[in-house]
């Protein structure tokens, strides 16, 4: 679809390792551009030097910000802060005698024998507790005093260099008042960033409550500096919605994040504690939408990029978790359900203590893996090259000092070659370098297989009814072989599968999360109020919707309730309704599926309200392919390849060779620009109409006799696009 103001949109997944662009042209033709995220010898920000070579623009050029319309970014900033411990120095501003809650948290015990407890890294730099307390049912105990002492000790810290503040009273959530007040004495005093926990997670529980106010100040500053600088480097000076400044003449693109919610927001609107998976959410929504237009609705995402391996599981609605802990860090906003492993394609290999291990540190963008000519250690793509399904000559050359040299095999199969000396010498193991190599990507393969039973079948969910949506940009080298490890037989490739993520956000709509606290039973006589609450948040996220001015569709609401059983502390989902029943059967079907038991006797509570405001955005056509193959469909070379033990002949396609209803049969490489897909013997992979590749696992039936039996002189890659399912094999 082209825009309304047909000029340019640019959707943007800046990865810890490539940033990926999907940018769609005034007239609707969609292009894909991939650079690495860190290349400081050549640019000092990949997004914007993404969009200067798509345009075509010099590095002295002014971009055009007339002819975008919008920005559309995912970004890792935040994460990597989080990460890395590089946030803004924050004060903790607290009730009096709650000094160290966060710090004694919920006293779980992960390593229930550890004889060492390692308390998890505080994020706030200093505390200041103050004197003010109401009670549960909104009586002043104690007024708040804005004192002599309050005042110098939010000086002193201001003095010393703290800038960002965190205010968590209790029952703040529900009786905001002291933190109205303290927030305006900390905004006389100076503190440019000042986070109220009323406002960032406005529930019940003072310590998930206070840990997410405090990561939200902590972040938030880090995003704010970000979004100005890539303004600053898009149009020579902020944009003004930013500063809220008279719109010029000339009209100025729209900046949108993604938000770990799978939705879209306005850069003035992004905050820390919704940027956590800003990219990998773009990824679930590409994943789903995607796959519905393939005609599939049950779905495990399989997002392996350089750095990590993501997996979610959908089945007709978005799974988001409340309460997650990232890095370390307790946190309650609602996030995709995203389960990552440390088994990315920049995952380094290790041969340690007479064991493979694989990660969790990666090799990054810079040096990146052996192979990128950068002096990096060897990784699982190295792994792959090893084994002959990365082709260096049918990957990008963009390597090297130059950034114009391909991948180099010869320095993999040197680091290789030393790993299995290291091995004999140790071990007594005489395996061969390639077989060191494939023992690493099982390796790889058995940590992601884990990942996804985590989220499937270790919750009653059976994987062999779902299809395996594959992307990222290593997603495609190890889809056969991960669906064969879980018992799947079907994949689905997009053909922006290793820029889905990014492709995601372009598809993702506007949305806004309301919540607030009921903590009432189940009951119809509350019926009246939860309704009152959820259109009083109705009312909030439809306006939220409409100041962000961004062209929209339509506005949808869903409605919904979180449920707990009374005396329980694990609250669920459910839609709203006015039936008490309809929400009570919800609950338990939902609580049997995800327990395998339901407390039918006991009285159910509604722990919140939460309203989503869904403000629908044009979404792009996919073009249907028109082709006709006219003549025999055939490799562009031939080349070996060593999986499950053995070499393999295998042809390489390239993807924009194919036309619909092509039929592939493993082994075999299919090439695209944005990742290389291997196509396993036992596999089959075939071209619809809608260039989407879907892949079945076909194998020979041992004993069975085949009609049509494949002559014995005939060459087996010439018989690619055979009408059987697979070449038949010679009958005796």
């Amino acid at each position: 679809m082209t825009t309304e103001n047909h000029r340019w949109q640019f959707w943007i997944d800046r990865g810890g390792t490539f940033t990926d662009i999907v940018a769609q042209r005034p007239n609707g033709e969609l292009l894909v551009h991939k650079l690495l995220s860190e290349n400081p010898a050549r640019y000092p920000d990949a997004p914007i030097q993404g969009i200067r070579e798509i345009l075509g623009l010099a590095a002295d050029e002014a971009i055009p910000v007339e002819a975008i319309e919008c920005i559309k970014m995912g970004t890792t900033v935040a994460t990597n802060a989080l990460l890395e411990r590089a946030g803004d120095k924050t004060l903790l501003i607290i009730t009096k005698g709650f000094g160290d809650a966060l710090r004694i948290g919920y006293q779980h015990r992960p390593q229930i024998f550890a004889r060492e407890i390692v308390l998890p890294e505080m994020l706030y730099d200093r505390v200041v507790e103050v004197a003010e307390r109401y009670t549960a049912q909104g009586e002043e105990l104690i007024p708040l005093q804005v004192d002599d002492t309050l005042k110098q000790s939010l000086q002193t810290a201001y003095d010393d260099g703290i800038r960002s503040c965190a205010i968590a009273f209790l029952h703040g959530y529900r009786y905001p008042a002291h933190e109205l007040q303290v927030a305006e004495l900390a905004r006389e005093i100076g503190f440019t960033q000042i986070s109220l926990s009323h406002q960032v997670s406005p529930l019940i529980k003072l310590v998930s409550r206070g840990d997410t106010t405090v990561v939200d100040a902590y972040l938030s500053p880090i995003l704010r500096r970000y979004v100005d600088s890539f303004s600053n480097n898009l149009t020579k000076s902020p944009l003004p919605e930013l500063l809220s400044l008279p719109a010029p003449r000339t009209p100025h693109p729209a900046l949108l994040f993604m938000q770990s919610n799978g939705g879209l927001t306005s850069a003035q609107n992004f905050q820390g504690k919704d940027s956590i998976l800003s990219g990998p959410a773009g990824g679930i929504v590409g994943a789903v939408k995607t796959s519905a237009m393939a005609g599939f609705t049950k779905i495990i995402g399989f997002d392996m990029g350089g750095t990590s391996t993501d997996v979610s599981h959908y089945n007709g609605a978005y799974e988001r978790t409340l309460e997650t802990e990232v890095a370390g860090v307790r946190l309650r906003s609602p996030m995709m359900a995203i389960h990552t492993v440390a088994a990315g394609g920049g995952s380094i290999l290790y041969f340690d203590a007479g064991r493979y291990r694989v990660g969790p540190d990666s090799a990054g963008a810079d040096p990146g893996p052996a192979c990128y000519r950068n002096g990096g250690s060897l990784t699982v793509t190295d792994a792959n090259v090893m084994l002959g399904k990365l082709q260096p000559d049918c990957f990008p050359a963009v390597f090297g000092a130059t950034g114009d040299v391909p991948l180099d095999a010869e320095i993999v199969r040197a680091n290789f070659a030393r790993i299995a000396a290291e091995i004999k010498e140790s071990m007594g193991d005489n395996r061969s370098p390639i077989q060191v190599a494939e023992g690493f990507v099982s390796i790889a393969i058995d940590k992601m297989a884990s990942a996804i039973k985590k989220i499937s079948s270790q919750r009653g969910y059976d994987v062999g009814e779902y299809t395996l949506c594959c992307f990222g940009g290593a997603g495609g080298q190890h889809a056969c072989l991960l669906a064969e490890a879980l018992g799947m037989n079907q994949i689905f490739l997009h053909p922006y599968a290793g820029v889905l993520s990014a492709y995601g956000i372009g598809l993702a709509d506007v949305r806004v999360l309301k919540e607030e606290a009921i903590e009432l039973p189940l009951i119809t006589d509350n019926i009246l109020n939860i309704e009152s609450v959820l259109n009083r948040l109705t009312q909030i996220g439809q306006s939220e919707l409409i100041n962000q001015d961004v062209a929209l569709v339509k506005i949808e609401i869903l409605r919904r309730v979180y449920l707990r059983y009374a005396g329980t502390d694990a609250p669920l989902l459910v839609e709203f309704s006015t039936d008490v029943e309809v929400m009570r059967s919800q609950f338990e079907a939902i609580y049997q599926q995800s327990y395998g038991f339901a407390m039918t006797e006991r009285d159910i509570i509604i722990e919140s309200a939460m309203v989503e405001a869904i403000g629908l955005m044009p979404s792009p056509n996919e073009p249907v392919l028109i082709a006709v193959r006219t003549t025999p469909l055939t490799p562009r070379k031939t080349v070996s390849i060593y999986t499950k033990g053995s070499w393999h002949e295998a042809g390489v396609f390239d993807r924009s060779d194919l036309c619909a209803g092509d039929r592939i049969i493993g082994p075999a490489i299919i090439i695209e620009p944005t990742g290389t897909n291997v196509i396993e013997p036992d596999w089959v992979a075939e071209l619809t109409s809608k260039n989407h590749l879907i892949l079945t696992c076909e194998p020979y039936e041992v004993g069975a006799i085949y009609e049509l039996p494949l002559p014995h002189t005939a060459n087996p890659l010439e018989l690619l696009r055979s009408p059987l399912p697979y070449p038949s094999p010679p009958l005796e």
